[in-house]
């Protein structure tokens, strides 16, 4: 881990690379987007964030442009490959098999979730926010993937950490309505709030569609000034890429 770049502690297949970038990145955003702002809806120019993202392809030397989304906070899972298309897919989550090609999720204390096939034949990654995590996304991403869940392991990515994430009755809802066992990922502060466990819930949740294997967590977006904070920026916050692809050979 550095100040730039985050790379996952997780037993992946050699084939499978990941990284994360951070607002500490060798960009060229300025004032109140840090350094190396990815998103486009952010209110920074197209041409800053097109440079920044040129940049990351560069200092990465990835085999190919980012195939990047247009998150709604939905379930929608894209299948892609390494050539883009005409316009971003609108998707919350998308999954390859073919060798170059560099899936990307952008975030700003949402949940980044990164999937890898035991063989290196499939990845996936996934946008994790509480609506997403809630209505399934990481199960719509697992059954993309056509592979056993007992053959995926998942790595969990930079988000808001629950003693930084207060939310209302309504979030805790939703999930507690699903299954009973996430009331331990709530905490009580004030009437009809609570601190939420983003990570700890995508861990239920990814253990209940039978994937066993998860790393990473421990971070904290808005508590960690490296990363882009939705709730510490606000709507003129940037965006951070949590990129996963697989290697040409």
């Amino acid at each position: 881990m550095t100040d730039t770049w985050i790379f996952p502690d997780w037993p992946a297949p050699a084939r499978v690379h990941a990284a994360v970038s951070t607002s500490e990145g060798p960009g060229v955003s300025a004032p109140p987007f840090g350094r190396f702002n990815l998103g486009l809806r952010s209110g920074e120019s197209a041409e800053v964030v097109g440079s920044n993202r040129s940049v990351l392809q560069q200092a990465l030397n990835l085999p190919s442009a980012p195939r990047w989304l247009h998150q709604v906070h939905g379930t929608t899972v894209a299948e892609l490959g390494p050539l883009p298309g005409a316009a971003e897919p609108q998707a919350d989550a998308a999954v390859s098999r073919i060798p170059g090609t560099v899936l990307a999720i952008l975030t700003a204390d949402c949940l980044p979730v990164l999937f890898s096939a035991d063989d290196g034949g499939a990845i996936g990654a996934a946008h994790a926010g509480w609506r997403g995590l809630a209505a399934g996304v990481l199960e719509a991403t697992i059954e993309q993937m056509q592979t056993s869940p007992s053959r995926l392991m998942a790595w969990l990515g930079p988000c808001i950490g629950g003693p930084s994430y207060e939310v209302g009755d309504e979030v805790r809802s939703a999930f507690v309505d699903h299954s009973a066992g996430a009331a331990a990922c709530f905490v009580a502060t004030r009437p009809g709030h609570w601190r939420c466990d983003l990570a700890a819930l995508a861990r239920q949740r990814l253990a209940a569609a039978g994937v066993a294997r998860v790393h990473g967590g421990g971070f904290d977006t808005f508590a960690d000034a490296r990363f882009y904070s939705y709730r510490r920026e606000g709507a003129r916050s940037g965006r951070f890429a949590s990129l996963i692809w697989l290697a040409n050979n």
